[in-house]
């Protein structure tokens, strides 16, 4: 069974979708990293073209930031006020991201750009992470402790404006988060992913956050990058398809909770170098089908050119004649799913413990 995106202008299969989102939530939740670095080429290789895969994946990016980020709010682990000058920075990096993308979606080259830039980001985080995964392996055998230098200070450490954090304790120069934003954000725009990969290590080596604060902080972040990389797109190119978002969001979510239950449970190292060795693995795939495969791409995208039902004309219609309120509801699509899915989990986990409790008490 395949469905027709309206606005790809794809044939997709709905299940293997749902499978693989809910895949890469699971990797997400485990993990603490976003999935966009994955599910976004995903998309490209079920044959979505990689501006709408980029456009989409961003808008599922922010319904499962939303879902997290409320986790956090309601166990009181958010830093706000450092949360806001990341966004400063994460909203200039996001317009200089969309204007960069713009000039190669003009150019005709945004595939070619999007393809190259996941095939060199995948190869630098795979290696790393495997590095880094081997080498806790290996210290595990050995019993080994490693010492870690508590005051390492960079060059961006003596930038002025300092003011006062008072959640994170920290007395920091302004332009430390203002800067890692922009990065993170110009990142999002091109490749519809979160950050957190670079946000989440800068937060703790750079800017040296608490650890408890840091993943609430780098969702609530994601949140306001993620809003105006969706809305950015879908004004500018329309590449938003509301039937594709769906599926991505509910797989996405219900993987993420799955993961995050699985994390508290085992050790992650080994399952780290798997998932390092996946990142390789999707990188080479990719470098294939941009030098190899993209002529038999196109040539099945063209191909595709069916009539619409009833639903899928409303959304192509909607997203043509009014883009501004489309984007619109695109995000509170994705924020209306991100908190439902927040407060239905703590509902589950409370019913459990009230259940628990009850059988504790009546076995006594």
């Amino acid at each position: 069974m395949e469905v027709f995106l309206p606005i790809a202008q794809v044939f997709v299969n709905p299940v293997e979708i749902l499978l693989l989102s809910a895949i890469v939530g699971v990797l997400s939740g485990l993990f603490g990293v976003g999935g966009g670095f994955l599910m976004t080429p995903f998309l490209i290789f079920m044959g979505v073209p990689p501006a709408y895969a980029v456009a989409n994946e961003a808008n599922n990016i922010l319904a499962t930031s939303v879902s997290g980020s409320t986790t956090h709010y309601l166990k009181n682990t958010l830093d706000y006020k450092m949360g806001f000058m990341i966004v400063i920075g994460g909203a200039i990096g996001t317009v200089l991201g969309i204007y960069t993308f713009t000039y190669f979606k003009g150019i005709g080259k945004i595939d070619t750009v999007i393809s190259l830039a996941y095939m060199y980001i995948l190869a630098i985080i795979g290696t790393l992470m495997l590095v880094e995964s081997l080498g806790e392996i290996d210290r595990a055998k050995r019993n080994l402790e490693v010492k870690k230098k508590l005051h390492v200070h960079y060059w961006i450490h003596g930038l002025p404006l300092r003011m006062r954090f008072p959640k994170s304790k920290l007395y920091e120069s302004v332009f430390t988060p203002i800067l890692i934003g922009l990065l993170v954000g110009f990142i999002a725009a091109i490749m519809g992913i979160g950050g957190a990969f670079i946000l989440v290590p800068a937060m703790i080596y750079i800017i040296k956050m608490p650890t408890k604060l840091v993943p609430g902080t780098s969702l609530f972040v994601t949140i306001f990058v993620s809003v105006i990389v969706t809305f950015l797109h879908s004004i500018n190119y329309g590449s938003i398809d509301l039937m594709l978002v769906l599926m991505l969001i509910v797989g996405s979510i219900v993987g993420v909770q799955v993961g995050q239950k699985i994390g508290e449970q085992i050790n992650s190292s080994g399952l780290k170098a798997l998932l390092a060795i996946l990142l390789l693995v999707v990188g080479i795939v990719i470098a294939y089908d941009t030098f190899f495969a993209e002529q038999a791409q196109k040539e099945i995208v063209k191909a595709l050119n069916q009539d619409l039902n009833f639903f899928s004309k409303f959304i192509k219609e909607f997203s043509e004649d009014m883009p501004f309120f489309y984007g619109l509801f695109s995000i509170l699509f994705a924020v209306f799913l991100g908190i439902s899915a927040a407060f239905i989990r703590r509902s589950i986990s409370r019913f459990r413990k009230k259940y628990f409790n009850k059988t504790v008490k009546q076995s006594k």
